[in-house]
């Protein structure tokens, strides 16, 4: 299990440096290299390093699956469009001092291809996933998987935040909130930051938990649920956006790209499925 742990550990490179990229370009930039980058080679690599994708390709559906493997990728591209789009039109909520487009590229290249090898690290839990399966794990099988590679990201998260207390001298933050991030009256209580973190935890990992009872159930193209869980997370994040009325005061141009984007992310979901659908129905 150690290469499931040590491929995790790639994976919490990659979500650090997208916490960093975000600093530099933004979170519409960050968003649609690193999560279209993810998406596509994290769907596509496993299979081809296992030597099965030209076999998997060649049965129903299979030009359904790349179509929506395609149309996702340029949906979660044209909602980074629409994003830069906003970030120009609220040009208050640039930080223009920060803004190095070298540095935040090279950050979201490296995020999106460490986030990728996720999938490696899951396939190779397969042995404790095999053995759960024996203990009657059933469906849950993989869940347990999890104890590996997200151990191995968590480390990699864990030092990075550890350096930066040390290097920020705010270790004091963790008995008292800082007096400089909010005045006094209205300073958070600190047991209700880590009440939210928790509760951010729990919805983490959440979406592993439910990713692989998904997962499990795909059959042929089971491969494909690393590019709709990708396709879905962009997805439903823009879609609170408009709830919450993020993107009230942007021009129609870049309304009219928010559409596009939601519409062809849409179409990607459907696609995938229907694929999916045609290979269940020819693996009968």
């Amino acid at each position: 299990m150690l290469q499931s742990f040590l491929l995790g550990v790639a994976y919490g490179v990659g979500g650090t440096a997208f916490g960093i990229s975000i600093r530099y370009i933004g979170y519409s930039l960050t968003y649609a290299i690193a999560v279209g980058l993810s998406s596509v080679l994290g769907t596509l690599i496993p299979p081809i390093v296992k030597g099965t994708l030209g076999a998997t390709l060649s049965q129903a559906g299979s030009g359904w699956i790349l179509t929506g493997i395609s149309i996702g990728a340029l949906g979660i591209f044209l909602t980074g469009w629409a994003g830069r789009l906003k970030e120009s039109d609220l040009a208050a909520q640039q930080r223009a001092g920060e803004f190095s487009l070298a540095k935040g590229l090279l950050l979201s290249l490296l995020a999106g291809v460490l986030s990728a090898v996720y999938g490696f690290a899951l396939e190779a839990g397969e042995p404790v996933a095999d053995v759960a399966t024996r203990f009657g794990a059933g469906v849950f099988r993989g869940n347990v998987v999890y104890i590996f590679a997200n151990t191995g990201a968590f480390l990699t998260t864990a030092v990075y935040c550890l350096w930066l207390h040390a290097r920020n001298k705010t270790w004091g933050e963790f008995l008292r909130p800082a007096a400089e991030i909010a005045p006094a009256p209205s300073r958070p209580r600190l047991s209700l930051n880590y009440l939210l973190a928790a509760v951010t935890g729990l919805f983490w990992y959440g979406q592993f938990f439910f990713y692989n009872l998904g997962h499990v159930r795909m059959g042929t193209y089971k491969f494909t649920s690393w590019a709709i869980h990708m396709i879905m997370l962009v997805l439903f994040s823009n879609l609170v956006g408009v709830v919450f009325r993020e993107w009230r005061r942007c021009r129609r141009l870049t309304l009219a790209v928010l559409r596009a984007a939601l519409v062809v992310l849409v179409g990607a979901v459907l696609l995938l499925t229907y694929g999916n659908y045609l290979g269940g129905l020819a693996a009968r």
